[in-house]
């Protein structure tokens, strides 16, 4: 009866949140209160949140943090002369600007936001797509497999949701799987090489003066859709002057608009939180974070609340200012926070009324007695197609749960499901059910099953390398 209960209510969720019928958070709070009830251990519900409450309150913590610091480093401007030197390393060559493409993603990728990864790219590098008159599906595809593999940092959201589901510690998840993921990301920078390869040879290796028309704004398009104009002057290759569209107009790449009126301003060079005298010390802060992350000297979410009170200390020494960055950043911290807390609800119940085990039971049963010392292969496998077909939440609080405790069952270690769950975040990325992917597509103007067809094949490809990579390693 709980096995039949327990799929019933992994279905029910699964099938809400896909549909749009409820928001995650509702889904994984009313959810399983309803089905508590429905075995008969409504009484208990409140021991099973407030013990889940607790074993979450650090992760939640650490999603928090991290978000308000990277944040505030966008804002500082720590991010502009890295966009910047981009630009210029691309010039006109159609391979520097896909490998450009993948480098910047990666970079702006630490924010751990994929909505603003994509909207800074997209900005920075639809000119140049459009004056060397590039496949842009390309660019999208390069972008979303990059930002794929980014996502499984600590505070990107699917090591956090792992660690959450399974009761782990987000960094014993994510520093082992270091090696395996790196392998990802270089695949993906040789991809990259290996389509602008392909593109120069569709094209060929022009020049600035070739591509840009001399005496004419360059015409971006902006993080708000509309357009921005931006003048710069660079020397081109053949020695004459052109408008260059990779020059001093990058900030403008990545600027204003105001119209459509969604407020983001992404790299405006003008705006009125950039730091540029403390842009050192903002970079020493980040590199001292992230190698004290890795060196595990702290746990991660004391790090990130240090990190973020320091930089909002420097950078905004008054208190007005502090507020503003704040509140700048409050709806990605109560969302992602509020996802958190909730979850303690759905894994609390699944866990305490015995579902969970019960499912788990049943599937080792169900998986063949060979496979079972290599559920950790099995989960890596499994995670591409359910982690496209399926938003993270259902994936992670809904079925990794009991691939975990299949796993136990046969002595295969939490920790390495819990890796094995991240390897299908390239693919994730491009899934239908993440809305970023729609805010790429959107403002590159590229349909979305154009979108699909060119990038499934090499997000899948890139999941499997770090699968493969895993095992090599020993990690999974």
């Amino acid at each position: 009866m709980l096995t039949v209960l327990g799929f019933a209510m992994i279905a029910t969720f699964l099938v809400l949140i896909m549909l749009k019928k409820m928001s995650p958070i509702a889904a994984l709070v009313l959810i399983p209160a309803l089905f508590c009830v429905a075995v008969g251990q409504g009484a208990q519900l409140g021991d099973y949140v407030i013990e889940g409450v607790g074993k979450l309150a650090p992760t939640a913590a650490m999603l928090m943090f991290a978000i308000v610091y990277f944040g505030v480093m966008i804002d500082v401007g720590l991010f502009d002369p890295i966009v910047r030197g981009i630009l210029r390393f691309c010039k006109a060559d159609p391979v520097r600007v896909v490998v450009g493409t993948a480098v910047l993603a990666a970079i702006v990728s630490l924010d751990g936001d994929g909505s603003t990864t994509f909207m800074i790219t997209v900005s920075a590098m639809y000119p140049l797509y459009k004056r060397l008159k590039m496949s842009l599906v390309v660019m999208t595809g390069v972008a979303a497999t990059a930002n794929g593999v980014m996502n499984t940092l600590p505070w990107g959201g699917p090591t956090a949701r792992a660690a959450t589901a399974l009761k782990l510690d987000a960094a014993d998840i994510f520093v082992p799987m270091i090696p395996a993921l790196g392998a990802g990301l270089l695949f993906v920078f040789v991809l990259a090489y290996v389509l602008g390869r392909r593109e120069r040879k569709r094209i060929g290796y022009l020049t600035l003066d070739e591509v840009l028309v001399p005496e004419t704004d360059a015409v971006l398009v902006t993080a708000g859709g509309g357009k921005g104009e931006g003048k710069g002057q660079g020397k081109g290759q053949g020695g004459g002057k052109a408008t260059d569209a990779t020059g001093d107009a990058t900030g403008a790449a990545a600027g204003t608009s105001a119209g459509e009126g969604d407020g983001f301003q992404g790299l405006d060079p003008n705006r009125t939180t950039l730091r540029p005298k403390l842009y050192w010390f903002n970079a020493a802060l980040t590199v001292a974070l992230l190698a004290a992350m890795i060196l595990e000297l702290l746990p991660i979410p004391v790090l990130f609340l240090i990190g973020a009170a320091l930089a909002l200390t420097v950078n905004f020494p008054k208190m007005t200012e502090q507020k503003e960055r704040i509140a700048a950043h409050a709806d990605n911290v109560l969302n992602v926070a509020g996802m958190v807390f909730a979850a303690a609800v759905f894994t609390g119940v699944l866990t305490g009324t015995g579902m969970v085990k019960h499912m788990a039971d049943w599937l080792v049963g169900a998986i063949p007695a060979g496979m079972g010392p290599h559920m950790a292969l099995v989960t890596g496998v499994l995670s591409l197609p359910l982690t496209y077909f399926m938003s993270n939440d259902g994936f992670y609080f809904g079925v990794l749960p009991v691939l975990a405790e299949a796993g136990a069952a046969h002595g295969v270690s939490p920790l390495e499901i819990a890796r094995a769950s991240l390897v299908g975040q390239a693919l994730h990325m491009s899934s239908p059910l993440v809305p970023a992917v729609y805010v790429l597509v959107g403002m590159a103007k590229v349909e979305f099953g154009d979108h699909t067809r060119f990038t499934v094949k090499w997000a899948a490809l890139t999941s499997l390398v770090v699968l493969a990579a895993g095992i090599v390693f020993g990690i999974i």
